[in-house]
C-alpha cells in the first residue's frame, strides 16, 4: 500500500453536528414518529440533497409548497429556520483534525454535501474551516456525494493521487463511492473510532 499523504474530510457529521430534529423535534412537540413521517414523506433526505448539488433553495421550498400546501409552514421551516439544525463542532473529531494540520506530511482538504447558499453560515460560525488547504462544497460544484464526478474533481483540483489518499465520512453510501475509485477510506463512527482507524493505518497524530 502507498503511504497516505492527502486527507479528505467530510463535514457534517464528522466535524459538525447538522441535525434536522432540532427543529422538527420542537415543532411535533416531541412526537418522533410523526416527525419521522415528514423526513419519509413531505422533506425527504433526497429532495435536501437535490439542493445539496445547486436546486436554489426558494425554488426548491416554493415547488413542495406547492406538493403540500396543507404542510406550507412546516416545509418553510427547513430552510427558513436551518440555521437552528446547525448544532456545535464534534470536539474529538476537531482535536484529530488539528494535529493532522499541523504535521507537514499530510495535505488536509474537506468534500462536504451541503447547499452553496447556506455555507457561508458555517464558514463564519466555524473557525476551524478555514484552516483546510482547500474545501469541495457541492452546491457550487452543482453535484454531490455519492456521484464520481465530485470524488475526481477532488482529486483533481488538488492534484491529489486516489491510492495516496484517504476519504473519511460518516455516510457508507459516500465511503463505498470513493472506495470504487481507488480512494483509501474510513466510516466515521465517532472520533474515538476514528482515532484507532487513522492508528491502523499508520497515520500519524
Amino acid at each position: 500500500m502507498r503511504e497516505i499523504k492527502n486527507i479528505i474530510f467530510d463535514l457534517g457529521g464528522v466535524l459538525i453536528d447538522w441535525n434536522p430534529e432540532y427543529v422538527y423535534l420542537e415543532v411535533f412537540e416531541g412526537d418522533r414518529k410523526k416527525m419521522q413521517w415528514f423526513f419519509d414523506e413531505i422533506c425527504t433526505m433526497d429532495w435536501n440533497e437535490n439542493q445539496d448539488a445547486g436546486y436554489p433553495l426558494q425554488q426548491a421550498t416554493e415547488e413542495r409548497v406547492k406538493m403540500f400546501p396543507q404542510y406550507e409552514e412546516w416545509v418553510r421551516m427547513y430552510y427558513g429556520r436551518w440555521e437552528e439544525m446547525l448544532g456545535n463542532s464534534i470536539k474529538g473529531t476537531v482535536e484529530i483534525l488539528n494535529h493532522l494540520l499541523r504535521n507537514p506530511n499530510y495535505r488536509v482538504v474537506a468534500l462536504t454535501n451541503w447547499s452553496a447558499e447556506t455555507f457561508p453560515v458555517a464558514l463564519e460560525r466555524f473557525e476551524f474551516l478555514h484552516r483546510f488547504e482547500g474545501i469541495v462544497v457541492s452546491g457550487t460544484e452543482n453535484t454531490r456525494k455519492p456521484f464520481a464526478e465530485i470524488y475526481q474533481l477532488t482529486l483533481d483540483r488538488f492534484d491529489f493521487m486516489a491510492e495516496e489518499s484517504l476519504f473519511i465520512d460518516d455516510n457508507l453510501r459516500n465511503i463505498e463511492a470513493a472506495a470504487n475509485l481507488g480512494i483509501h477510506t474510513i466510516h466515521f463512527k465517532n472520533p474515538e473510532d476514528l482515532k484507532l482507524n487513522l492508528l491502523a493505518k499508520a497515520i500519524r497524530l
